[in-house]
């Protein structure tokens, strides 16, 4: 699970369970004892399978709960309730999650217990810190303090059963099997599909774009070199994480592959580095802020954000930069709340704060739909276009969209517009985005829909870029009709953060020019990245290498969507090729070679461009695979 999933999730535990218990409804409510009951008896009988009372250790009594004395036992069974789950917070049963979100639902009718809530969470987080893996009580209370009026806002206005909101967090078992939420649709234009055109090369000699892409720089501003990488916390390697312990390397200087992230000087030496190449524009795709996701206030997104906007100007002053808005601009992390959210919890600071740092940019009427939903469109050739998506409105981890899924804030039908008018045009077009639409971190029917609009577009859409993940990876798109004729394809950028276990990464396309007939599409990449063994030698100066080119290190002919389909092809029956894709993937840190289920999950995740549909255009791999493998685990 993500950190900042993890984080999101232990504050929705802990304000679920501690508002139930100083609430005085839970123990005056008879609708809620058969629940209660029916709970009880669930653990009784799970007791002894998953030992979540006791964790190996000798079994804590169970309060007596029969007949009358049902409300004599509850505060005790509630407090016992919070401490299990949120030792145990991955494993938490469905069973458990269903009542917690039940009995808040209940709670949230009568009104907001007083300031005894916050008190009691963080009681909570002390008892329970030492049984979580990275997790500690300053952790903890700070995510509480940060999440506990969005969460006690949501489970205010929420829409949703607890049977539905249990599935989007703990996934499809939680719902029966079934996906918890309804399908929706958007509306594609009756205007026919034009006929679909083989894909040729540009013609040698034709004009080229060199297109620098930055994503997931994750700037850690208090970034200590020789301190603990091995804290308790989610992000280490700062002054407060004290020394290593004995015959424990601390913090390299020049970064970390542990959970760390990228020093001032580091991306300093990078930007002073990339400045001395020319660039025919730059797209850069968010996520900014370090992974002290428990810690990080409206002020401190907005100032870093202002910070690394005035350091790309400086580095350079005279490339067009193309922003996208990443899940960890917002505090709290992943809070983009739809536009009929609005006073205290409204996320109209932040578009308004992109919009002034992004005006050196982008022209007034692409920052007034930042302002309207952090995404806009822009043309930067005649004949080109670029859509810069607000991905947030797919994240899985944006509570916000329990109150409403269904296209939020319209940004699905903008897109259908826009590509509608750029084909009446004859643009084409480049979608830039934050989260990759494949991976099962983008919501389901979000997922669907698009994959449709590319369907409808790919005679307009002539490449997609997103970052996210950190790793380096792509997704092939297929006709919606057989799900056999590759027709897009989105490349996902490998991070500059080495958070975690990675090499930091940039990486350069080469796009067909600006000219009259240019079709826009990708030529090759090359990928650069910063081996941080070496550089923390401190032996020379640190060397950012080409690691690799798409069309000489892969054997390419070209990079239409064809070709990749035909890369895995060829992956999946020469073995060297596949520990190359594999080596890339984690940009040159591996610590072992990729076995038969890592090379089903890879290459399958190269097939799956439509979230939770991985069994579609993989059938004969076993759907636990998709459940367990860690290329398919939730990202960043």
């Amino acid at each position: 699970m993500a950190v900042q999933g993890q984080i999101t999730l232990l504050a929705l535990c802990a304000a679920l369970v501690a508002s139930v218990w100083a609430s005085p409804v839970f123990y005056h409510s008879e609708r809620e004892d058969s629940h209660f009951r029916a709970f009880i008896n669930h653990l009784e009988q799970t007791k002894a399978r998953d030992q979540s009372w006791g964790y190996g250790q000798q079994a804590k009594e169970r309060p007596h709960l029969e007949g009358d004395s049902i409300s004599e036992g509850k505060e005790k069974f509630i407090q016992m309730l919070a401490e299990t789950s949120l030792r145990n917070l991955n494993n938490l049963t469905c069973e458990a999650c269903k009542v917690v979100v039940g009995v808040i639902r209940l709670v949230a009718e009568v009104g907001l217990p007083g300031d005894r809530l916050e008190d009691t969470i963080i009681h909570l987080c002390d008892t329970v810190s030492p049984f979580i893996h990275g997790i500690d009580s300053r952790v903890c209370s700070g995510a509480v303090h940060l999440f506990k009026d969005e969460v006690w806002y949501i489970m205010d206005h929420l829409g949703l059963s607890p049977h539905q909101v249990c599935g989007l967090v703990f996934g499809s078992r939680c719902a029966d099997g079934q996906w918890p939420l309804p399908p929706w649709n958007v509306s594609l234009p009756d205007t026919p599909k034009p006929p679909v055109v083989p894909r040729v090369l540009p013609k040698p000699g034709s004009p080229t774009l060199r297109v620098l892409h930055l994503t997931d720089i994750h700037l850690d501003l208090l970034y200590t070199p020789d301190t603990d990488a091995n804290c308790h916390e989610p992000l280490c390697c700062r002054s407060y994480d004290g020394k290593p312990e004995p015959g424990q390397d601390g913090a390299g200087h020049y970064g970390d592959y542990r959970n760390c992230d990228t020093p001032m000087w580091t991306l300093e030496g990078l930007f002073s580095h990339l400045s001395q190449q020319q660039y025919d524009y730059i797209m850069w795709t968010g996520d900014l802020p370090a992974h002290n996701v428990w810690n990080q206030s409206r002020t401190d997104q907005t100032g870093l954000l202002y910070n690394l906007t005035a350091m790309l100007n400086m580095y350079f002053p005279h490339t067009p930069i193309f922003p996208a808005v990443g899940n960890h601009e917002s505090s709290p992390v992943n809070s983009f709340p739809p536009r009929f959210v609005t006073g205290s919890q409204s996320i109209q600071w932040l578009y308004d704060a992109l919009a002034r740092a992004w005006s050196s940019w982008l022209p007034e009427e692409a920052l007034e739909s930042v302002r309207r939903g952090g995404y806009y469109t822009v043309s930067p050739f005649p004949g080109f276009r670029i859509i810069s998506l607000n991905t947030n409105a797919c994240h899985e981890w944006n509570w916000w969209l329990f109150l409403n899924t269904t296209d939020p804030d319209g940004q699905l039908a903008w897109l259908i517009d826009t590509l509608l008018m750029a084909e009446t045009n004859k643009e084409k077009v480049h979608i830039m985005g934050h989260i990759p639409p494949g991976i099962d971190d983008c919501l389901k029917y979000w997922s669907y829909n698009y994959y449709l609009i590319v369907d409808r577009f790919e005679s307009t859409i002539s490449g997609q870029f997103f970052g996210h993940t950190h790793k380096d990876h792509f997704e092939v798109f297929y006709d919606t009709a057989t799900l056999t004729r590759p027709t897009s394809v989105a490349y996902i950028s490998p991070s500059v953060t080495p958070f975690s276990q990675l090499n930091m990464g940039y990486r350069v396309f080469t796009v067909d020019g600006n000219y009259s007939t240019s079709s826009y599409e990708v030529v090759d990449h090359e990928t650069f990245i910063l081996n941080l063994t070496s550089a923390n030698s401190l032996a020379v100066p640190p060397v950012w290498q080409r690691e690799y080119s798409a069309r000489g290190t892969l054997g390419m002919g070209a990079l239409f969507p064809s070709d990749w389909h035909r890369l895995v092809q060829r992956a999946g029956e020469d073995n060297s090729l596949l520990q190359m894709l594999y080596r890339f993937y984690y940009k040159s840190n591996v610590a072992g070679p990729c076995d038969a289920d890592c090379a089903q999950s890879l290459l399958c995740a190269c097939r799956s461009a439509r979230s939770y549909s991985q069994q579609d255009f993989c059938p004969h791999v076993s759907p636990s695979l998709f459940a367990n493998h860690p290329l398919f685990r939730k990202m960043c």
